[in-house]
């Protein structure tokens, strides 16, 4: 299986993740078109028809192959806190939409590319987590993004492809990097947790893996990120080194931060699986920070708000 000659990217127009998406599948030739809510009602089943449509060649086109087009979800309900007091729109963007494209893509014989969380975790195991591992949300978001998943894995879709990230950071939009980093350049210190570790993930390396692992004919659930484990105090502290500042990184507690909404203490991915289907392992989270943080430097993008 090749790369599809199209691709649907939703949350492709806004998106921090979708619009790296776009931009990497566009640079491997696929025709990547973005989609927001503005585009088409994502909860109007028949208006997604209606829209798919648009995109495929009259029925009496009998050397059409469905899955030379691809659909991919980069829309998510992200805000892990609000989550916990609206988790009807967690459960909505999460699990709802995901369905609602898995049963298009089943129907018509589409590809679909769909993106979850490291937060299905518990963070419990204390070494990395394998894509079989069993899943144990501590949160609303975490609990929505896997019934997104069951609901993706219980349908017949041609070469589905589940991608576990986490920890996000990358341009064009506001994120933890860019945030500390602000921050820094307003303040003496700042107090970072310390006992959470993850998978720091750059969105341009993220969209590039996931253009090799969809040419390379990858299927099923697998974990995407940057190599290498975290804290959230190890990260901020490399992004503002980085970025020239003065700025003291002091490491707290999770219990001296306390946070609506639980979070695995260590919910680092397994990316062996992912690798081998690539071609190649994805490189360390601290390399890519470094061209993170030089392209917001180069852009100003992180100097302090007004």
């Amino acid at each position: 299986m090749s790369l599809p000659e199209k691709a649907l990217v939703f949350g492709g127009r806004n998106g921090l993740l979708g619009r790296a998406v776009v931009d990497a599948l566009a640079a491997a030739g696929v025709e990547a078109i973005p989609v927001s809510n503005a585009d088409v009602d994502y909860f109007d089943a028949d208006a997604l028809d209606d829209f798919l449509d648009t995109f495929e060649p009259p029925l009496s086109d009998e050397d059409y192959d469905p899955a030379t087009l691809c659909l991919v979800n980069a829309v998510a309900y992200t805000q892990v806190d609000k989550a916990e007091d609206a988790p009807e729109e967690a459960y909505r963007l999460n699990a709802a939409l995901p369905a609602l494209l898995g049963v298009l893509a089943e129907e018509r014989g589409h590809r679909l590319v769909h993106f979850s969380t490291d937060f299905v975790f518990d963070g419990a195991k204390r070494t990395p987590y394998l894509p079989t591992d069993a899943t144990d949300p501590l949160s609303v978001y975490g609990a929505s993004k896997r019934a997104g998943e069951e609901a993706l894995l219980a349908l017949d879709i041609p070469g589905l492809l589940i991608l576990r990230t986490a920890w996000l950071f990358g341009p064009g939009k506001m994120n933890f990097v860019q945030r500390m980093i602000e921050l820094a350049a307003e303040r003496p210190e700042l107090s970072v947790v310390s006992d959470q570790f993850g998978s720091p993930t750059y969105t341009l390396d993220l969209a590039a893996l996931t253009v090799a692992l969809l040419k390379n004919g990858a299927a099923g659930l697998l974990h995407a990120a940057n190599s290498g484990p975290a804290t959230w105090h190890e990260l901020a502290s490399a992004a503002i080194e980085l970025a020239h500042s003065p700025c003291k990184v002091i490491p707290i507690r999770t219990s001296g931060y306390p946070t609506r909404a639980k979070r695995p203490a260590y919910s680092v991915l397994d990316l062996s699986e992912t690798a081998r289907r690539a071609g190649y392992t994805p490189r360390h989270w601290r390399e890519a920070l470094a061209e993170y943080v030089a392209k917001l430097l180069a852009e100003g993008a992180a100097q302090p708000q007004p």
